[in-house]
């Protein structure tokens, strides 16, 4: 089993803390079991990723400011290329580049996806490689088809993360947002699911009714017998 992301994540600082709180068995302790190596995406994650429309992507500047952008796009716009590989497209931005700055000297990057619906969270730590489009324009485009043609031609290189290590978070403290096609969904299934309850109580109620005619009939019968 992988320690990566204790690694990663858990500073010699941060172990102590977690020793006087309590929690160091939880997860410094990651450190003394597991190898260091890097944590393969499973089928739990991988799902997570492709439904994701938008996430946050950390870097920082050669000074060690950390930066974060919000990325954005139709479901499927983050790829999983294989278990320890994600990438997406770098679309045409306001023009200032801080993140192809930052990973142009340091290819460290953390990603954050979250499902506010669910209320589930995903930090994933990796190293970014970035592809021009001058370069791919073939891989370039492959990792762009989640968008339409527009979108296409605004996308100006391929961003390919090799992943290290990734985390689930608790659920506490995120407050369920929901999405208009969310809610369509939603509003759509309960539809669906009224429309089904209405079909059967009415088959219900004709075949009460049915039955109601039999009885009667039955005992007009039975009235007029002398």
């Amino acid at each position: 089993m992988s320690n990566r992301y204790a690694r990663i994540a858990f500073s010699e600082a941060a172990r102590e803390r977690q020793k006087l709180v309590g929690s160091y068995r939880d997860y410094g302790a990651q450190l003394e079991n597991g190898r260091d190596e890097p944590q393969p995406l499973e089928l739990r994650e991988r799902g997570f990723v492709r439904a994701a429309d938008s996430f946050f992507l950390g870097t920082a500047t050669p000074d060690g400011w950390p930066y974060i952008q919000h990325r954005g796009g139709p479901k499927g716009f983050v790829q999983v290329l294989d278990d320890h590989t994600l990438a997406f497209a770098d679309l045409t931005g306001n023009g200032q580049y801080v993140t192809v700055g930052n990973l142009t000297e340091n290819d460290r990057v953390a990603l954050f996806f979250i499902d506010y619906p669910l209320r589930e969270r995903l930090k994933v730590y990796g190293r970014a490689r970035m592809v021009e489009r001058v370069d791919d324009p073939e891989l370039v485009d492959r990792v762009a088809v989640a968008y339409n043609g527009a979108i296409k031609k605004i996308t100006e290189r391929a961003i390919i993360i090799t992943v290290e290590a990734y985390n689930w978070n608790c659920v506490k403290y995120i407050r369920p947002r929901f999405t208009k096609e969310r809610l369509d969904e939603a509003i759509a299934l309960e539809r669906r699911t009224a429309a089904a309850e209405q079909q059967r109580l009415s088959a219900e109620i004709e075949q009460l009714r049915r039955e109601n005619e039999v009885l009667r009939a039955r005992l007009g019968v039975e009235t007029a017998a002398p």
